[in-house]
């Protein structure tokens, strides 16, 4: 295994996804090459490090006791109308709607907490991935400041075409880019500046509907992610955030 792809992967390394053989295979290079191994370890303290900054969406525990009640209490007058053929016909079916109600409510308070959870999972991905590209001197694989070299550079590397942008008279000249792996899958990364700040694009193909932005702050770093045109972005800096909203907003131009 080359430093090459010890480097890409070591997100799914740390997140024990690489099955038995890669494994091996990354353990070995590890232990004999000193570079990565230094640069595993500085991973795996920022990866630490951020998440346990990360809070999760957790539904309150009245939320829960007040649904698993509501339950008993359906069931209790479910059960009591199959007992009581006088029961009125029309208390039954208010109880079952009750029920349906409240089961449907549990799910979406469910859903909503895995949705939540998983953003977050995949925020944490993007600022370590933008820390190590830092940490790593491994900020871009093809240094250029000219749209046109960057953007074919990617022909052949990934199954889409990133959208490379000049923003060099709005302030935040384009120095490069690199293939990074985010998410379970290969996307592109582009690299901007602002006076003295790495900007740090992220780039892959989406199916859904436009969305966005949406901003988060994690361990000192400004999140930015959204869709445009088919396209999922995740921009991350330590830029103050109206800079990176303006850099965003001509992002999504």
């Amino acid at each position: 295994m080359s430093c090459r792809q010890t480097q890409e992967l070591l997100d799914a390394y740390i997140d024990k996804e690489l099955d038995v053989v890669n494994t091996l295979e990354f353990e070995r290079h590890l232990s004999e090459c000193s570079g990565c191994r230094a640069m595993y370890d500085q991973y795996q303290q920022v990866h630490d490090s951020v998440k346990s900054q990360l809070s999760y969406f957790q539904a309150p525990a009245q939320l829960e006791n007040r649904i698993h009640a509501q339950l008993r209490s359906a069931a209790r007058d479910r059960d009591a109308v199959v007992q009581k053929e006088w029961f009125p016909h029309w208390r039954s079916w208010a109880m079952a709607t009750a029920v349906a109600v409240v089961l449907t409510l549990g799910t979406l308070v469910f859903k909503r907490s895995q949705q939540f959870s998983g953003t977050q999972l995949l925020a944490d991905e993007i600022v370590s991935s933008h820390v190590r590209s830092l940490m790593a001197n491994h900020l871009v694989d093809v240094p250029s400041s000219d749209q046109h070299t960057v953007k074919p550079w990617f022909n052949g590397k990934l199954d889409f075409a990133p959208v490379v942008k000049d923003l060099s008279e709005r302030g935040y000249p384009l120095t490069g880019g690199r293939l990074d792996y985010i998410d379970n899958h290969s996307v592109a990364a582009l690299v901007y500046k602002h006076r003295q700040h790495t900007i740090n694009l992220f780039l892959w193909p989406s199916s859904g509907a436009d969305s966005g932005p949406h901003n988060l702050t994690i361990k000192g770093y400004h999140v930015v992610y959204g869709t445009r045109s088919h396209m999922i972005y995740w921009v991350v800096s330590d830029l103050n955030a109206a800079d990176l909203g303006e850099f965003v907003r001509e992002v999504e131009k």
